[in-house]
């Protein structure tokens, strides 16, 4: 799942939860029960204007335990640090959002398209992994809007040759990227991993190509 998807799940089922909550705590505020006379169970949170979001009770429950306090100050320590590294991590992104391409019609300099990096990643991925001897691959769009580079991380299948695939990917899948973009020049930096045992390092045999 990419992270976009990740982020409009964890937002939606968020703002769903949110949402409910304030309906439950507005029903209650509004005597809506009381008005309409319905009869809700004892259980039901929030049920007139004039009881509590937290009752006295429910503040006090646990306050002579020796858990307590130390939970009470971790979890929402950790649920405001999850928070801010969700936040950072949308602006981590190590390349463009999307690259510019020129048009040929216009003045020199003028770009009439605007694509997103996401949607050529999802092509050169899925030409790449359509590869012999490729298990896994990840594309990433660097560089500038007007001047952008691929990164290729490779995952190659033991047995397979090192060169050959490189040879592939540069007049198959980068080759295609850049004639349907209409670029003059499409730069990628490939890495390449090699699937099987450890090495006594404890890494996978790996070489990186400009």
């Amino acid at each position: 799942m990419s992270r976009t998807a990740v982020n409009r799940t964890v937002l939606a089922v968020a703002g769903l939860v949110l949402l409910a909550l304030g309906v439950l705590v507005l029903l209650g505020g509004l005597d809506v029960y009381g008005r309409l006379g319905v009869t809700v169970p004892d259980w039901w949170p929030w049920t007139s204007p004039d009881q509590p979001v937290l009752s006295e009770a429910s503040r006090t429950r646990w306050t002579d335990e020796s858990w307590w306090w130390p939970v009470a100050i971790a979890v929402p320590a950790v649920v405001v640090a999850g928070c801010l590294w969700w936040l950072f991590a949308q602006a981590r992104r190590s390349g463009p959002a999307g690259i510019d391409l020129p048009s040929p019609a216009g003045p020199r300099g003028h770009f009439a398209l605007h694509v997103r990096s996401r949607a050529i990643e999802d092509a050169v991925e899925r030409a790449t992994v359509a590869l012999p001897d490729v298990a896994r691959v990840r594309v990433r769009v660097a560089g500038r809007p007007h001047r952008p580079y691929l990164r290729a991380a490779v995952r190659m299948e033991s047995g397979g040759g090192a060169a050959d695939l490189l040879a592939r990917y540069y007049t198959g899948p980068l080759e295609g990227a850049r004639t349907s973009l209409g670029l003059a020049a499409l730069p990628s930096e490939f890495r390449l991993r090699v699937t099987g045992r450890r090495t006594s390092a404890g890494r996978d045999h790996h070489v990186r190509v400009h």
